[in-house]
């Protein structure tokens, strides 16, 4: 069974998070993910956090499926094999500052030349133009920039930031998508290749919900509020008995009635101040202090029994060994067992989202640096001298 992106191959020119983290997304679904890594080196991924036998094992789950090609961008011949790679892609994503490829003369107009139907992703800290282009932008800064940090935490304390790169892995995800529309269009005949600009700070700023007109309309600043869901009553995190906290969403109206049922608190679900949210957010902290004296008397799992029987949403807060424990991601492959170096197993994420046709696959982990260089230069038609004489030039490694 093949993937849906099968056929289509993609030069990744980019390192640690955002593009590699679209094009592991593009590979698990079939395509041809070739990256390109400097000799020597290769993607400071490789040893960032966690280590097996001197690698990252976010590498090994970041890079799976890609074929690893060792270049030296800084050689002529490098680059022309670069291009010839680029000529023969369906998309090309780069995370270089902008105007970074177009110093080493791999450029839009350059590559587009070479291949009119190219799509190319561009992922950059602020976007490809205005005025802070030029500046140096990582996940960090668009989680500032974009909104999610000043919204992120508790009142009392400074921004917090989410525990992972959250900003990077949102503009993945808008690069994908914009990869997948372009594609879409040069596949059915609609026309030729384009850009997909994609901005750190726009793709946090793209998920802040009506925070905009909220400000514009009514002047409001949505700020730090915790576990609670501003304006959205009751939604929040509770404290149990044994030490542990329930997430409790009761805030659609037959629901919220359910919950006060459930809590012993038929009062307030047959309360009419509190039949829509509107009401429900007026006295939202007296909701909360409600819901906080049921929970405090019992153990979570007293709690999530007594909430899921009156069909409430609610849960607890997972650790990854509650993750990796969870019969439910288990039941949904979304823990897999991987093989890495050293005959040693490992548990990996699963595949996002599943396909019933086309589903993704995990065809290799992240591969040693430069493994498939003669590969891959064989496809473009190097014999064995050939690849040897790049070698021997330092184009090649």
């Amino acid at each position: 069974m093949s993937g849906p992106l099968t056929g289509i191959r993609v030069l990744e020119l980019g390192q640690l998070i955002a593009a590699p983290f679209a094009t592991r997304l593009m590979a698990e679904f079939g395509a041809e993910v070739i990256k390109v890594e400097a000799p020597g080196e290769g993607d400071p991924l490789r040893k960032w956090r966690k280590m097996h036998e001197g690698t990252s094992l976010w590498w090994y789950l970041q890079s799976r499926n890609k074929k690893s090609i060792a270049v030296n961008l800084k050689s002529p011949d490098g680059l022309a094999v670069v291009k010839q790679l680029a000529g023969n892609a369906d998309v090309v994503v780069e995370n270089f500052r902008p105007g970074g490829l177009e110093k080493l003369g791999l450029g839009w107009d350059v590559l587009s030349a070479l291949n009119p139907n190219l799509v190319m992703v561009r992922i950059s800290g602020y976007g490809q133009t205005g005025p802070y282009r030029d500046r140096p932008g990582f996940g960090a800064i668009g989680e500032s920039m974009g909104g999610i940090r000043y919204t992120t935490g508790d009142p009392s304390t400074p921004p917090a930031r989410v525990g992972v790169s959250i900003g990077d892995t949102l503009a993945s995800l808008h690069g994908v998508i914009g990869a997948l529309m372009a594609l879409l269009r040069v596949k059915t005949g609609q026309g030729g290749g384009q850009v997909i600009d994609v901005s750190l700070v726009e793709s946090v700023f793209n998920v802040m919900e009506s925070l905009v007109p909220e400000y514009d309309l009514l002047g409001e600043v949505r700020t730090r509020t915790g576990g609670a869901l501003p304006g959205i009553t009751p939604s929040n995190t509770y404290p149990s008995r044994d030490g542990g906290f329930v997430v409790i969403a009761g805030n659609s109206d037959p629901i919220f009635r359910r919950l006060m049922t459930a809590i012993g608190r038929p009062d307030l679900a047959e309360n009419p101040d509190f039949r829509n949210n509107e009401g429900r957010s007026r006295q939202a902290a007296m909701l909360d202090a409600v819901i906080t004296d049921w929970t405090r008397g019992r153990t979570v799992t007293e709690a999530l029994d007594v909430l899921a029987a009156a069909e409430v949403p609610a849960g607890r807060i997972y650790s990854v060994a509650d993750i990796v424990a969870d019969p439910h991601y288990n039941a949904r492959d979304m823990i897999l067992e991987a093989d890495l170096p050293g005959d040693t197993r490992v548990k990996m994420p699963g595949i996002v989202p599943k396909l019933s046709e086309t589903p993704g696959a995990v065809r290799w982990q992240g591969p040693a640096l430069g493994a498939h260089t003669d590969s891959v230069l064989a496809d473009l038609g190097f014999d064995e001298a050939a690849i040897a004489a790049l070698r021997q030039k330092g184009a090649v490694a």
